[in-house]
């Protein structure tokens, strides 16, 4: 009986679903100009710069704050928008006319630029954000020319996660003009804030993340960490108690003791309190 013997066909090992899956900057986005869909850092950050945004001189209705809001700067093309991965606005209320959740930030309407702005670099929006590109004729600005140019916004922040790299422009004579950071970190006058890499945990991931700080250095907290701040000082706070309590019934106990034996030495040399 004769048995066929199939060749043997090489193939290339399997890809791991890693090499097959597509990342984030394959994602299409229901916006075709857009390179893709933001990932989970894009809106971990954002929110830590949100919850810790507190200028002293302003009070919390006096600021907005907001990711990946569209921001419309040009009345003469008002499809025209840029939309920051994170900005702050000082002096405008927190509900637009006072009342109301915004839906854009419309700069026309509002009359008050964004005074800081943050973006968070992405490979596939890198070379705008950092001015590298120039806007094509009868095309919308770049966002580096709209920060500039036509918002004038004090303070232009941009770091990169993947080099754990921070850059800060300033405004300076109507010119974007960065600034030489030795610790990583900047001082914003005007704000009485300072903003700057910190290395600990967040949402449970402990990594760099761009913080708000004060003029002592001292991080503003989240109102998670201010709470959890107050439960470690109030506990501790009981341990004191605790221990100043023991100490106290330790010394009665020994003051008893002494006493004890007082009345017993008394008693042997027939004195009977």
């Amino acid at each position: 009986m004769f048995r066929f013997k199939y060749p043997v066909v090489q193939t290339d090992p399997p890809l791991s679903p890693r090499e097959t899956l597509p990342t984030m900057y394959d994602l299409p986005s229901e916006n075709p100009e857009e390179p893709g869909l933001p990932d989970e850092f894009h809106d971990l950050q954002p929110q830590l710069l949100s919850f810790t945004f507190r200028p002293r001189q302003f009070f919390p209705e006096q600021l907005f704050c907001e990711s990946d809001m569209n921001l419309y700067y040009d009345v003469r093309h008002q499809n025209w928008y840029k939309r920051p991965d994170w900005f702050g606005v000082v002096g405008v209320p927190r509900l637009y006319d006072g009342g109301d959740l915004r839906l854009s930030y419309v700069f026309w309407q509002e009359g008050i630029s964004p005074f800081v702005v943050v973006e968070l670099l992405s490979p596939g929006t890198e070379k705008e954000d950092l001015g590298e590109t120039i806007s094509s004729v009868n095309q919308p600005p770049t966002k580096w020319e709209v920060y500039e140019r036509i918002l004038r916004v004090p303070y232009y922040v941009v770091f990169d996660r993947y080099t754990d790299t921070l850059r800060v422009f300033s405004l300076v004579s109507g010119r974007y003009q960065e600034l030489n950071l030795t610790e990583s970190k900047v001082w914003m006058p005007p704000l009485e804030l300072g903003l700057g890499l910190w290395q600990g945990e967040y949402q449970g991931i402990n990594r760099l993340w761009l913080r708000w700080y004060d003029e002592q250095g001292n991080l503003i907290l989240t109102d998670a960490e201010r709470e959890k701040q107050r439960a470690e000082a109030a506990e501790q706070h009981a341990a004191e108690a605790q221990q100043i309590a023991a100490e106290a019934q330790q010394r009665a106990e020994a003051a008893e003791r002494r006493a004890e034996i007082l009345a017993q030495r008394l008693r042997d040399l027939g004195i009977e309190m």
